[in-house]
């Protein structure tokens, strides 16, 4: 051993197997996460288009304008008007909106800027009045005699932003015409002169709509619209011969069953006409 000692030490070199791939790091997270961030936000989008209204787009998209307007009124001036004059109702546009000081745009109307007046509330709520005392006065009328009673069986009102809506429906025991026909019966005739007393009380147009019901079964030619218009002409007819001016008549229409007033359309209730006392703003 003594005799080895300079003998050149032995190196064991160990050589380290790595299998497989080394570490890249986490780049591709990143770069993952940005992808479904991406693909979220695009079908919320597309949630968005298709459960939203067109309006409800608007204000989304006006939430994310960064645009602040620094004037209400349209307009390139700088002047004490914005760029706007005195006659402003008559020649400019407002906020781009198309409204008025007459027609007020939604967001006016939201705060509180309904473009009505102290008079136009005063005449809304004195024809309002009016209208409901013509009710009252045709209401009133069933308690006159038992004839009464019976012609108002056929008879509801009732008041909406149109005006005054006198309605007259068939009964199961008392058609208002005969079948399929525009020839009127005796309580059509009756209601009709009783109906020119009533709104001779106005000096409002009369609209008069026509309804009919709808048949069970599926035919050719349907004469719904032609009978619900030509019955709605002969009710006017017979108003006009029992001494209302022709001239308050603002339309006639027919509906045909398309607006049901029960749950079956094909109920003898849907058989109906609507004399319309029009407002006069309307």
């Amino acid at each position: 051993m003594a005799g080895q000692s300079n003998a050149a030490p032995v190196i064991i070199k160990r050589k380290k197997i790595v299998k497989g791939e080394g570490h890249h790091g986490g780049a591709w997270k990143v770069a993952y996460a940005d992808f479904v961030t991406a693909m979220m936000a695009f079908f919320m989008l597309m949630w968005l288009l298709n459960a939203t209204t067109e309006k409800q787009r608007k204000g989304i998209a006006d939430y994310f304008n960064p645009t602040i307007p620094l004037n209400r009124i349209s307009g390139g001036g700088d002047g004490a008007f914005g760029g706007d004059s005195i006659f402003s109702e008559q020649t400019l546009i407002k906020s781009g909106t198309g409204a008025t000081e007459e027609r007020v745009s939604e967001q006016d109307q939201a705060r509180g800027q309904t473009g009505t007046t102290e008079s136009d509330g005063k005449a809304a709520e004195a024809e309002k009045e009016r209208l409901a005392e013509i009710e009252q006065s045709l209401t009133a009328k069933s308690g006159e005699s038992m004839t009464m009673e019976l012609l108002m069986r056929h008879v509801v009102t009732r008041v909406t932003d149109e005006g005054l809506v006198i309605e007259i429906f068939d009964l199961p025991d008392t058609p208002l015409f005969a079948e399929n026909d525009t020839t009127p019966e005796q309580v059509t005739k009756d209601i009709a002169g009783l109906l020119a007393e009533v709104l001779a009380l106005a000096g409002n147009k009369i609209a008069v709509d026509g309804y009919v019901r709808a048949y069970p079964i599926t035919l050719r030619h349907n004469p719904s619209w032609d009978l619900s218009a030509a019955r709605a002409q002969t009710l006017r007819g017979l108003i006009e011969a029992k001494g209302l001016d022709g001239r308050r008549m603002e339309r006639i229409t027919g509906h045909a069953d398309r607006k049901p007033a029960t749950a079956d359309p094909t109920a003898i209730r849907n058989n109906r006409l609507e004399v319309i006392l029009l407002r006069r703003d309307r």
